[in-house]
């Protein structure tokens, strides 16, 4: 009986395929959640579709909302998986959803070129570095007018006040610099801005908002306080398919790709993988519609 039964679960297991009533070319449900589908509501009301990356938004509004210390409705975003000549840092309305300023933003002489690529917390290493922060007084210092930064995670971002990160005006954050050097100016960690966008930024969002610098980075994700790698690189649910009283659990694992800036799904037993093509995801500025369309 137990030789049967396994004659007809390696029978059946390759024919176990994801359902799908529609033929090839036409679009199938993916499962979404209560969170992102309030999410990808907010990026809609917020007009953000080809101006904000989706994923860095998705991580900032998730991390925005656990922290409590926060006093105002305004959330910053640096983006640094974009290059330093395209606008990067985003001011945003939560309450009025409303985006308030783009710019051009700097980022530490250490942490790369053009892209900034590697990071750090330490004293003495001109790096950038990721995550959340909330946004302290303002002071005139050396580069003018500048605002404190508290980073708000453990070995990640934590000893910005120790190493004096804080967000100033530079002339070298000009963008008109980009035409002649290739890139913006750099730093010796501080998200520099461009002068004449300095004050009204940090009068902005001084005094109890929340600051995030994004990159595509698989180790902040792993240690972030306020991100883990499930919300933000899985999707999962089970499929069950049953052949009478047997059982066999699939999961759906999303797998991002920024080179051709889809996600694919793959189907898992315990078992043995089946021989199932990938589904690709259709997405806008990097955002995971709930379609997919079978096939390559």
């Amino acid at each position: 009986m137990q030789k049967v039964f396994l004659f007809l679960l390696l029978f059946l297991l390759p024919l176990a395929e994801v359902p799908n009533h529609a033929p090839a070319s036409e679009p199938v449900s993916v499962a979404s959640t209560p969170e992102t589908d309030e999410i990808d509501q907010l990026f809609d009301d917020m007009q953000l579709d080809g101006i904000v990356s989706y994923t860095a938004f998705r991580q900032a509004v998730t991390g925005y909302r656990k922290i409590e210390q926060k006093s105002k409705s305004i959330m910053t975003l640096i983006d640094f998986s974009k290059p330093s000549t395209e606008k990067r840092l985003y001011v945003l309305d939560m309450k009025n959803k409303k985006l308030l300023y783009t710019s051009v933003v700097s980022h530490g002489k250490n942490s790369g070129g053009n892209y900034a690529t590697s990071f750090s917390n330490k004293n003495g290493s001109y790096k950038s570095s990721l995550g959340f922060y909330l946004t302290e007084n303002t002071y005139q210092g050396r580069n003018g007018y500048s605002l404190v930064l508290n980073g708000l995670e453990k070995g990640i971002n934590d000893q910005a006040k120790q190493r004096a990160i804080v967000m100033h005006g530079a002339a070298y954050a000009n963008p008109n610099i980009t035409a002649s050097a290739g890139r913006l100016g750099r730093s010796l960690g501080c998200p520099a801005l461009p002068q004449a966008l300095a004050k009204p930024i940090i009068d902005t969002i001084k005094k109890g908002s929340v600051l995030f610098i994004y990159a595509n980075n698989k180790d902040y994700l792993a240690n972030s306080t306020f991100l883990s790698p499930r919300q933000t690189e899985y999707l999962s649910c089970c499929l069950l398919y049953t052949f009478e009283n047997f059982i066999i659990p699939l999961r759906k694992r999303y797998i991002h790709s920024n080179k051709d800036n889809y996600e694919e799904i793959y189907l898992r037993t315990r078992h043995r993988r089946p021989e199932i093509s990938p589904c690709r995801i259709i997405r806008d500025q990097e955002r995971p519609v709930q379609i997919c369309r079978t096939g390559t």
